[in-house]
């Protein structure tokens, strides 16, 4: 077996095995509850009080929360992705494997990135059905690109955030402030000129943010070549919060290894 085999087999079946056995939207009822139905209400929702106050058109709250859908499997998915393996006592034999540290936690938060894009897939379509907004055909293209580019960005931002669950008992609270974060920063539902600079500013180096602002340029009769600078900040995005998840892996690895704290639930 050549080292590219080992590698692949690594992070796409060692991925693949760690989603199976950590996955925690473990029925088809709660799958759906919580990635499908509860974004999609959420869409409809706030496009209705965009219709109230009139501060945009149905187009730009389902771009903008289609998109931000991803955050539920990706952010929480990339948490999981750590604080669950620590939950049910495997991380230390995790830790343990003398491979790649990129290659094992990359491979974790593969499956998720693909939650991530079925869910914006799906929002896309039964939003665009339900409020009676065409997708034209040449947007496709460019409209799948933006899904993956999100849905790693947000994958890796969660894996950054899980990070802390080497260390911290209750991740989940970080995660819940991210999401909330998003909403506020991400642009989704507030219109660019609307943002204060400091927000934007910080929204910028959040995911989300370069890829909702790709998609409205997409549908505005954007060309797929001319989102990609968009496309590109958003990527750039997503390689800082690979860097940034990498790094704290590896310090609380090391220091868990100093003080034993793996094992203090």
């Amino acid at each position: 077996m050549t080292a590219l085999t080992r590698a692949l087999r690594l992070t796409f079946h060692g991925g693949g095995l760690s989603y199976r056995a950590l996955f925690n939207w473990t029925t088809p009822p709660m799958f759906i509850g919580t990635l499908l139905v509860s974004p999609l209400f959420q869409i409809f929702f706030f496009v209705h009080v965009g219709r109230t106050l009139g501060v945009a058109d149905d187009r730009f709250y389902l771009l903008g929360n289609a998109v931000l859908a991803t955050s539920v499997p990706c952010v929480y998915g990339g948490i999981m992705a750590v604080a669950n393996e620590r939950r049910y006592g495997t991380l230390g034999a995790v830790l343990l494997s003398p491979r790649s540290r990129g290659l094992i936690w990359g491979g974790r938060v593969l499956p998720y990135i693909l939650n991530g894009f079925v869910v914006m897939v799906f929002m896309m379509g039964a939003g665009s059905l339900a409020l009676g907004l065409p997708l034209p055909a040449s947007a496709l293209l460019g409209l799948a690109q933006v899904f993956v580019v999100a849905a790693a960005s947000c994958a890796l931002f969660g894996l950054a955030l899980g990070a802390l669950a080497v260390r911290i008992r209750d991740v989940f609270v970080i995660s819940n402030a991210a999401f909330t974060l998003l909403i506020l920063f991400s642009g989704a539902n507030l219109p660019p000129a609307a943002m204060p600079h400091w927000m934007s500013a910080i929204g910028s180096f959040l995911p989300l943010s370069h890829a909702i602002t790709a998609l409205r340029a997409l549908f505005d009769g954007g060309s797929t070549a001319g989102i990609w600078p968009s496309l590109g900040g958003e990527a750039a995005v997503a390689l800082g919060w690979a860097a940034v998840a990498y790094g704290l892996l590896r310090f609380f690895e090391w220091r868990s290894r100093a003080n034993a704290a793996l094992d203090v639930m």
